[in-house]
């Protein structure tokens, strides 16, 4: 049958991949500590897993997609007006999209996706510590190992001031990348949770104990990063999976949460005064703004927006080349800004209508196969369902991340956002592969 299929599957991929799969989870352990480190071994991994698995990979429809991508961004490089700017850009693109294609091949199961879960969340603790340190405790930290192998810089106060930012150069990058792990690091809990329901709290609490304080410091430093971004995000999250689990009263008791913020943000001032006296200002003056009263036009994303649509419409086959926003916003608005504060607006103005529209399709792609997965099977387990739908929850709030921000720009999350993917996609095609001979034995 076809578990006994998909089991003999794993017993073959253990057998075979074990080693290239455990320096992959070596490096996303050290990853948010040591970027060059991380790199240099995910890079090996992939460059062994393509000399291995090439003819498998050249064979997948979507990789064929990607390599177009690729062929098309060349392309728009070439037409730019600073040439230099737009090749050099291509590096925030192309060597992930080729990470992708090795560890879509090298990701295959369920087991491995917890793995690499786990591994993501334990990773990402330390920098939360270091990041509570700097709001709280004002630590001040300049480290550094042989240049780059291990560089470390926080800021006493956080940058902005006042917003957690820790290792990362931004709040708003380090409140992306706190998203991400809080999505899975509550997938995990849920499932844990479960298991304790199961087997007890003498058999199963260090991982729950963990998990808990992993969630709990997660969400706390993500609050203080003062990043709407994350906030709306980590909500979104919760009830989705309360949702997921049939927790009615939790969706109705979140749902009146959000909304008392919300009606104390935007609604006519005798309704928000009513609830501004329960809503602490700290949530609401965030979200009307009234925080930051004196904002120029040119910081607001609506100006952004509307400035990165008119260039798109400008040049719509080629665009004005990868890198080319910064400076022609800054000509025009006399503010400098590195990104228009949107991914696929900011693809299309830089790369033209062509490329960022194949680029959302490949996206689609993957969600949409990774969803029929999801609802269609019958022979995924409880478990293995609970994380599958972690890693399409966490793709989806990374793709509402980059509605309103643009995450590429940090090497640690561009390559975990791209892990996430290929996870995605590795255990969707072994899944249909075995559908296939299961279906077809002949």
């Amino acid at each position: 049958m076809l578990g006994a299929s998909l089991n003999k599957v794993s017993d073959y991929f253990k057998s075979r991949w074990r080693s290239s799969w455990n320096y992959s989870l070596w490096a996303l352990l050290i990853f948010p500590l040591s970027p060059l480190l991380g790199a240099v071994t995910i890079g090996f991994v992939s460059l062994i897993t393509w000399l291995k698995q090439s003819h498998k990979i050249n064979r997948r429809p979507l990789n064929w997609g990607f390599a177009l991508l690729s062929l098309l961004l060349i392309v728009s490089a070439g037409f730019a007006d600073d040439k230099t700017a737009a090749f050099l850009g291509l590096f925030n693109l192309l060597p992930f999209f080729l990470l992708f294609v090795a560890h879509s091949a090298l990701i295959q199961t369920f087991v491995q996706l917890r793995q690499m879960a786990w591994v993501i969340v334990i990773g990402s603790m330390p920098v939360i510590i270091l990041g509570l340190g700097q709001l709280f405790l004002g630590w001040s930290l300049k480290l550094e190992i042989l240049w780059v192998v291990l560089s470390w810089t926080i800021v006493p106060g956080g940058n902005p001031p006042g917003r957690i930012a820790s290792l990362f150069l931004h709040a708003n990058t380090f409140a992306a990348y706190l998203t991400i792990i809080f999505i899975l690091s509550l997938g995990l809990w849920l499932e844990q949770w479960r298991l304790y329901q199961g087997l007890g709290i003498r058999k199963n609490s260090l991982p729950l104990i963990f998990l808990t304080v992993a969630v709990i410091t997660n969400f706390i430093t993500l609050i203080f990063t003062n990043s709407r971004n994350g906030w709306a995000i980590a909500i979104f999250a919760c009830l989705a999976y309360a949702l997921y689990q049939g927790w009615h009263i939790l969706v109705g008791g979140v749902a009146a949460i959000v909304s008392s913020v919300l009606l104390a943000a935007f609604a006519p001032s005798p309704v928000a005064q009513i609830f501004r006296r329960v809503v602490p200002a700290f949530f609401w003056a965030r979200l009307n703004d009234d925080m930051y009263p004196d904002r120029p036009v040119a910081l607001m994303r609506k100006t952004q927006w509307e400035f990165a649509w008119s260039l798109a419409k400008e040049h719509p086959w080629t665009g004005w080349g990868l890198r080319s926003f910064s400076g022609l916003y800054k000509a025009q608005m006399h503010t400098p800004l590195g990104h228009p504060h949107n991914l696929f607006l900011m693809l299309s103005a830089e790369t033209g209508f062509p490329s960022t529209f194949l680029f959302c399709g490949l996206l689609a792609w993957i969600l949409i196969t990774g969803v029929q997965l999801l609802r269609k099977s019958k022979y995924i387990n409880t478990e293995d369902r609970l994380i599958f739908f972690s890693y399409l929850l966490a793709f989806i709030g990374w793709v509402l991340l980059n509605t309103v921000d643009v995450t590429l720009f940090d090497f640690r999350l561009n390559a975990l956002s791209w892990l996430i993917l290929a996870a995605i996609s590795g255990v969707v095609h072994r899944y249909k592969q075995q559908y296939r001979l299961e279906s077809h034995p002949n």
